[in-house]
């Protein structure tokens, strides 16, 4: 039997921006909901954060999600399994007022998962784990050393695996205790990476500028054969545009409408050929546009000059080598910890 496991939607995201959601509902229409009934799926695990704010969310947000995803799934006949991720769960020390449980209700085809639990789906049992926190942490590693299940399921903050795109986490729980699945899918990290035996999945779409060019998505696991597959996501939010004296007459702006975009000028020999490339970006409506000029990080007064820096490298990959090169002596991880957490708040100031 065939399930997808998708995670980390965030539902509501960027204080519930139209201009996101559209960006989402273009996933649903066009990659998730055509697979799913193109491969005859009845079930969807949920690993987590389904939605965004653990506090609160608009009520803008919460009817497009209903309508775009929950209906749709009910309208289907489908079950969808939901894990409380650190995001849905409203107390920081445990998960027992929820999202989850409060705003979907009325489904009779979700069932929410507010920490340990085992269900069989397709033949196997799934052993489901949502996000570990001070109440149930003793209780969850309890239930996991007896547990029989093969495969487990969760919302998981994982020592030694990529928290984003360039950053390897350096906290969090050992993943020793999890060796006794055969496989491990879990939510939390918004890029994928595994070891062979524990999957951090992704989630389906870009949010920041971080996740530009990082493959998003969802999955396609079978109960029989553990054969994991990924569904791409085709669309992207970010773009990141090389200008080289491209000549503005062959340049082709259309795929940049409604979409957030970065210019690197590598090279401008003539600054009316320049200001004509980005006129023909504005004309066919991009959402947001900056400019990048001498493209040089390499200069001593802002990075060091022992620290080379490609142009592929994103902001929080350059702070956090950065931060790893230097010769400070205070706790290097938890300096990594307080510059991701302003970046995503910077990031989220409309």
């Amino acid at each position: 039997m065939k399930i997808a496991i998708i995670t980390d939607q965030h539902f509501g995201a960027r204080k519930g921006s139209k201009l996101f959601h559209d960006y989402f509902k273009k996933f649903y229409d066009g990659t998730f909901f055509p697979t799913l009934l193109a491969e005859g799926i009845t079930s969807v695990i949920d690993m987590g954060d389904t939605f965004d704010n653990r506090r609160s969310i608009d009520l803008w947000s919460l009817k497009w999600a209903k309508e775009n995803y929950y209906d749709r799934l009910r309208d289907m006949g489908v079950t969808v399994y939901t894990v409380v991720g650190n995001h849905t769960a409203y107390y920081k020390n445990n998960n027992s007022i929820n999202t989850i449980d409060l705003l979907l209700r009325e489904y009779d085809n979700i069932i929410p998962i507010t920490d340990y639990a085992e269900h069989v789906i397709g033949g196997t049992k799934f052993a489901f784990i949502s996000w570990i926190n001070k109440e149930n942490e003793e209780q969850t590693m309890k239930m996991i050393k007896k547990s029989k299940a093969k495969v487990a399921v969760g919302h998981l903050e994982l020592n030694g695996f990529a928290a984003y795109r360039g950053f390897t986490q350096d906290r969090g729980y050992e993943a020793e205790y999890l060796r006794k699945f055969d496989r491990v899918f879990t939510g939390h990290y918004h890029t994928r990476s595994n070891d062979g035996q524990i999957f951090y999945l992704g989630n389906p779409y870009e949010l920041y500028w971080n996740d530009v060019n990082d493959p998003r998505g969802f999955h396609i696991f079978d109960t029989e054969t553990y054969d994991l597959t990924s569904v791409d996501n085709p669309n992207h939010m970010f773009h990141n545009i090389y200008y080289e004296d491209t000549p503005h007459q062959m340049f082709n702006a259309t795929e940049y409408a409604g979409k957030i975009v970065k210019i690197i000028v590598r090279k401008k020999s003539n600054p009316k050929d320049f200001e004509k490339f980005i006129d023909k970006l504005y004309t066919v409506g991009v959402e947001e546009l900056k400019v990048i000029e001498n493209f040089d990080y390499n200069q001593g007064w802002l990075v060091g000059e022992d620290l080379e820096i490609s142009e592929e490298e994103n902001t929080m990959s350059i702070l956090n080598r950065y931060i790893e090169e230097s010769e400070t002596e205070i706790d290097k991880s938890k300096i990594k910890t307080l510059f991701g957490s302003l970046y995503t708040k910077a990031c989220e100031v409309e």
